[in-house]
């Protein structure tokens, strides 16, 4: 059993059921053995670009997750200080965030981003 973490894209592309989520990345996910999580940085992220009239989403996010048997992750204190703390290598606040859930809670993130990729954790290409 592993524990992955999906970028926002991700999750809107499995929900979607869309073509540009790979292999390895729909295998892992679908994989009832692995807990899949998704944080509270993706909604907040969605809800934004939502509002903004750059992306269409489900409204009922949350319930499409947790129907999907995914696990919400909540950004706490710790994720705070260490998304704070890392190298300055992607300017975008909600992925930073990601990248410090992921290192945190020991998950893999998952995800096709590449200035993600410049960090030093477990990832798998989406």
């Amino acid at each position: 059993m592993a524990g992955f973490l999906l970028d926002t894209h991700v999750l809107l592309w499995w929900l979607t059921d869309h073509p540009r989520l790979g292999a390895p990345a729909r295998k892992s996910i679908a994989d009832g053995r692995n807990e899949v999580f998704v944080s509270a940085a993706s909604s907040w992220e969605i809800s934004i670009k939502r509002r903004l009239g750059k992306l269409r989403a489900p409204v009922d996010l949350e319930s499409r997750i947790v129907a999907e048997g995914f696990r919400l992750l909540p950004i706490s204190f710790r994720h705070a200080e260490q998304a704070g703390a890392l190298p300055l290598l992607h300017s975008d606040p909600f992925d930073r965030m990601l990248v410090a859930q992921a290192e945190t809670e020991n998950l893999v993130l998952i995800t096709s981003d590449q200035q993600i990729m410049r960090y030093d954790l477990r990832i798998i290409g989406a």
